[in-house]
C-alpha cells in the first residue's frame, strides 16, 4: 500500500479530503482552528514534494444547496495565514469553475474549493458527483478522520478512480496508528475509562472493550442505572429503567471475562443541576430522594487513580461528572491528572470523544496524554469494532 511517505508527488495535483468543519462565530471569525492545524503537515509534504494541491471539505450543515454562512472563503485566509502561502478559491466544488481552477495549478500551489454539502450527491454518496470530484487531481487523500464513518462521495466512494493513487493523510494515519495500539496490541494492563450519561449509547463500545481490557472504569450518569439494578436507592440521579438488565448483564459479563469492572462508591450529590446546588458526599447506592449523583467524591478518585497509574495502556472516552459545572469537574480532573501520571510513566493514553478531550483541553492536560483524537463519532464506531467506509477504501 502507497504511503503519503513514500509516494512521488511531483508535477501531481494531489486532491485533499479535509475536514476544515470549523466554529465560526457571527463575524464569520474562526473560534477553534485546531482541525486546519492538524491539516497542515500533509498539505505541506505534498507542496515540499512538488506537487500542488486541491483541498475539498464541509462545514456545517447547510439544508438546500449554497448559502453564504456555510462559505468556505470565510476561511480562506486564515488557511492562507497558517500555510504561509497564497490560498486560491473555486466557486463550486464540482464544473466548469472547479476544473478551470485546479487546471490552472502550478506545483506549490493551492486551492479551496466551496463546501461539499452545498451538493446533496455529496453525502448520498453519489458516484456521478464523485467522479466529477475525481477530475481535479491525480492522487487522492484523504485525511478527515472525523468522516471515516460516513460513506460520502468525497471520503469513500470517491476512491474508485484512484485504484492505485489513494492514500491516508497524516491525520488519518496517526488516528488509526493510536487507535489500533490500544484496541489491537494494547500493552497489559489495558484499562478503559467510560463516562457519559447513558448506557445505552455506549453498550456497543462496553461490549466490545469487556474483550479487550483488564479494568473497565465507568463513571458519569450511567452509573445510577447500574446502581438501581443492584437494588440501590439513587434519588434524583439520571436512570435507563429499561437498561438495568441490560446493566446485570454487563457486570456478569465482566465476571466471566475475568475484567475488573469498577463503578466507584461515594459520589457527590446535590439538590439541584447548578454551580449554586448544596451538595454532600454520599454512598451510590443510597443517594437521598430529591438529590442527584452529579460527579465522584474523592474516595472514589483515589480508588479510578490507583487503578489508572499502574496501566499500560489508557483509553478515556466520556467524563465522570457534570464537568461544564465547575463544581462537578473535580472528578473528571482527578482522572485526567491520573492518566497524565500513568503516561508520564510510560503508558500510552488515548482520549476520544468530544466530551473528554473537550474536557482534557479544559484542564490544560492535552499535551500531558500520548494522543487526542479529533475522530468524535468516528472513533467511537472504529472502538466498537465497525468497518468504516473512509478507512476500508483505502486498505480495502
Amino acid at each position: 500500500m502507497q504511503t503519503i511517505d513514500s509516494y512521488n508527488f511531483e508535477n501531481k495535483k494531489a486532491l485533499i479530503r479535509v475536514d476544515f468543519n470549523v466554529p465560526l462565530n457571527d463575524k464569520f471569525e474562526i473560534t477553534d482552528d485546531t482541525r486546519m492545524r492538524a491539516a497542515l503537515p500533509t498539505i505541506r509534504k505534498v507542496l515540499a514534494g512538488g506537487g500542488a494541491v486541491v483541498l475539498m471539505s464541509h462545514l456545517g450543515r447547510p439544508k438546500n444547496g449554497p448559502e453564504d454562512k456555510y462559505s468556505l472563503r470565510h476561511i480562506r485566509q486564515h488557511l492562507a495565514d497558517l500555510l504561509g502561502v497564497p490560498v486560491k478559491f473555486a466557486e463550486d466544488c464540482v464544473g466548469e469553475a472547479a476544473e478551470e481552477a485546479a487546471a490552472a495549478l502550478k506545483p506549490g500551489e493551492v486551492l479551496l474549493l466551496e463546501n461539499l454539502r452545498f451538493h446533496k450527491e455529496e453525502e448520498k454518496g453519489d458516484e456521478a458527483f464523485a467522479g466529477q470530484l475525481a477530475k481535479l487531481g491525480d492522487v487522492w487523500i484523504n485525511d478527515a478522520f472525523g468522516t471515516a464513518h460516513r460513506a460520502h462521495a468525497s471520503t469513500a466512494v470517491i476512491a474508485k478512480f484512484f485504484p492505485d493513487d489513494k492514500l491516508f493523510g497524516y491525520v488519518m494515519q496517526g488516528e488509526l496508528t493510536s487507535v489500533d495500539r490500544v484496541m489491537r496490541s494494547p500493552e497489559r494492563p489495558f484499562t478503559a475509562i467510560m463516562g457519559g450519561s447513558k448506557v445505552s449509547s455506549k453498550i456497543d463500545i462496553i461490549m466490545n472493550l469487556l474483550d479487550k481490557v483488564d479494568n473497565l472504569i465507568l463513571g458519569g450518569g450511567m452509573v445510577y442505572t447500574f446502581k438501581k439494578a443492584l437494588g440501590g436507592h439513587i434519588g434524583n440521579s439520571i436512570c435507563e429503567d429499561d437498561k438495568m438488565e441490560l446493566a446485570l448483564n454487563i457486570l456478569k459479563i465482566a465476571k466471566e471475562k475475568g475484567v475488573n469492572l469498577l463503578l466507584g462508591g461515594e459520589v457527590v450529590a446535590a439538590n439541584a443541576f447548578s454551580q449554586e446546588a448544596d451538595t454532600q458526599v454520599v454512598d451510590a447506592m443510597n443517594v437521598p430522594d430529591g438529590w442527584q449523583g452529579l460527579d465522584i467524591a474523592p474516595s472514589t478518585q483515589e480508588e479510578f487513580a490507583r487503578v489508572i497509574e499502574v496501566s499500560k495502556t489508557i483509553l478515556w472516552n466520556g467524563p465522570v461528572g457534570v464537568f461544564e459545572i465547575p463544581k462537578f469537574a473535580e472528578g473528571s480532573k482527578a482522572v485526567a491528572e491520573a492518566i497524565a501520571r500513568a503516561t508520564a510513566k510510560g503508558a500510552f493514553s488515548l482520549i476520544g470523544g468530544g466530551d473528554s478531550v473537550a474536557a482534557i483541553n479544559q484542564f490544560g492536560l492535552a499535551d500531558k496524554v500520548s494522543y487526542v483524537s479529533t475522530g468524535g463519532g468516528a472513533l467511537l464506531e472504529y472502538i466498537e469494532g465497525k468497518e468504516l467506509p473512509g478507512i476500508k477504501a483505502i486498505r480495502g
